[in-house]
């Protein structure tokens, strides 16, 4: 799955858009490199998003196409920055 859209359907960031322009702003950062929207999430990944001061890392568990919304959290894992 795209990176930009498994923010969306991960709820990370609401908006497939707004997914779209924070990794075209490099703010998004997979396994500590900078990554375009088009990089092909996997199971493992470790994904950094910038909020201005706040950055916010978590281990991608689960891959879903479609997900309901209280379900979201369980496809991944917030972790403490290193």
């Amino acid at each position: 799955m795209r990176l930009d859209k498994y923010l969306k359907v991960s709820r990370l960031i609401k908006r497939r858009t707004v997914a779209n322009e924070a990794c075209d702003n490099e703010r998004v950062s997979v396994n500590g490199r900078i990554q375009r929207a088009s990089y092909d999430v996997k199971v493992g990944d470790k994904i950094s998003i910038r909020f201005g001061e706040k950055c916010v890392t978590v281990e991608v568990l689960a891959i879903n196409e479609t997900v309901g919304k209280a379900d979201a959290p369980t496809m991944y894992r917030e972790v403490a920055d290193a």
